[in-house]
């Protein structure tokens, strides 16, 4: 692989780094061309997603803390719901960065400490640990479409979590199976609302993007679903 590296562009070797661009030289049998098309093509599908994954993230959110806010009847619904401490501790550091940062120029609110929150921190509250202290008294009516499971919804926001960071963090997702990804955002957004998905479709150019992806050779090794 050593004398395949050094026919690698510039580029590649001087800002992405050979480390970086070996899964896709890896994929592509070692032929660089092909490579360097995988590379542009996975960061093309990456922000195919990102209008599904903004629209998930921001709905999601909102829907959780309506529900809770109107539960314990206060916008802080933190600072009387029986969270557990390490998400107690999520939503004070939270606050605190937002004090740090001095943002923003007045008292803050509770939409501010929300908006700061990770998608990690609402999609644990799905979780088991959280199922008779918030899913079965409120969070369950976040998702008015849902007949299923907590354990089920869980699984499949924790998946929509892992994929949407392996983007945020740059990281190769052409060798996962991308349309049941895409299907799966789709689904959480219809269990919030029908709705969601009317307002998404002009946008989403995922099934587009995927058409035009490159011949490669899948490596089961690679595939982290």
């Amino acid at each position: 692989m050593g004398d395949i590296m050094d026919e690698m562009p510039d580029w590649v070797h001087d800002f992405v780094s050979p480390p970086r661009f070996k899964p896709y030289l890896k994929a592509a049998s070692g032929d660089v061309a092909t490579a360097v098309r995988l590379y542009w093509w996975n960061i093309e599908v990456s922000s195919a997603f990102y209008p599904s994954l903004h629209f998930l993230e921001v709905a999601l959110r909102n829907a959780m803390h309506r529900q809770l806010a109107g539960t314990f009847a206060r916008d802080d619904w933190w600072e009387t719901a029986s969270l557990l401490k390490v998400s107690l501790s999520k939503v004070y550091a939270a606050r605190a960065k937002l004090t740090e940062r001095g943002r923003p120029p007045k008292p803050l609110t509770a939409d501010d400490v929300m908006a700061q929150l990770s998608l990690g921190f609402w999609t644990s509250l799905t979780s088991k640990r959280h199922d008779q202290i918030l899913w079965v008294p409120c969070l369950h009516r976040a998702f008015p479409h849902y007949r299923g499971a907590r354990e089920r919804l869980h699984r499949e926001l924790d998946t929509v979590r892992l994929f949407r960071n392996r983007i945020m963090h740059h990281e190769p997702i052409f060798h996962r199976d991308l349309g049941a990804d895409r299907r799966t955002i789709l689904r959480l957004l219809g269990y919030l609302s029908p709705r969601l998905l009317e307002q998404l479709t002009p946008y989403d150019r995922v099934e587009a993007v995927l058409e035009q992806r490159p011949v490669f050779r899948p490596d089961p090794g690679e595939g982290d679903r």
